[in-house]
């Protein structure tokens, strides 16, 4: 597994020369860093490939941390698809996260649609590992134009993750943003949402605002 780690950084660190979006989320019950983006890599005439890298680093810290109880949380993600254009936007995906509780390799399916004016983005991946959990993972990013200069900001995302084991817990994730989109910078309100349970579930929410900045 330490080797595709390293390919996956070495490849994280060609495909870095693009833009890097970076949001900050500053929210009632906590806050986030969130770097998210997928690049094609280019080929030797400098042009997209069929090779898609997905990349997301997420950081939250609540406002209530004490030395024991409710520690900032991470998350980094990999993710290295083939896109042929036969597929129509469908390829296969291997990924790799890194979490506080540990390494979790997967593959699966995704589908990925980029316009001028809209994302699409989407997975179903399964863990390589004993009693694996299957996560559905959506992405949508709307820009549609106000006027020459200014676009609106909208985007949805969910991650709904399913175990194989009946004693592990379903784990469902919300994300929002609308806002204003003005070159580089995005800036508006913003709100994260998260059940987790079986039968019953435990519901967080967190609301506020965020700017978010393409380096």
């Amino acid at each position: 597994m330490k080797k595709y780690l390293i390919i996956l950084t070495i490849l994280f660190v060609d495909v870095c020369y693009s833009q890097i979006p970076v949001e900050i989320f500053m929210g009632n019950d906590k806050s986030t860093l969130d770097i998210m983006f997928f690049r094609y890599f280019k080929n030797s005439e400098n042009k997209d490939s069929d090779w898609l890298f997905f990349n997301r680093n997420r950081v939250s810290i609540n406002y209530k941390v004490t030395p024991s109880s409710n520690l900032p949380s991470f998350g980094f993600t990999e993710a290295i698809s083939f896109n042929h254009p036969s597929l129509k936007g469908f390829a296969p995906v291997f990924v790799a996260q890194i979490f506080s509780t540990g390494l979790f390799p997967k593959s699966g399916f995704q589908y990925v649609n980029i316009s001028e004016q809209m994302t699409f983005f989407s997975w179903i991946v399964s863990e390589l590992l004993k009693n694996p959990k299957f996560d559905f993972f959506v992405l949508l990013r709307l820009t549609p134009e106000i006027n020459h200069s200014l676009n609106w900001f909208i985007q949805f995302e969910t991650l709904s993750v399913f175990p194989s084991n009946q004693n592990d817990l379903y784990n469902f994730t919300q994300r929002a943003r609308l806002g204003i989109k003005l070159s580089e910078l995005q800036f508006g309100f913003a709100a994260d949402f998260n059940q987790v349970g079986q039968n019953s579930f435990k519901t967080n929410s967190n609301f506020g605002g965020f700017v978010r900045y393409d380096f």
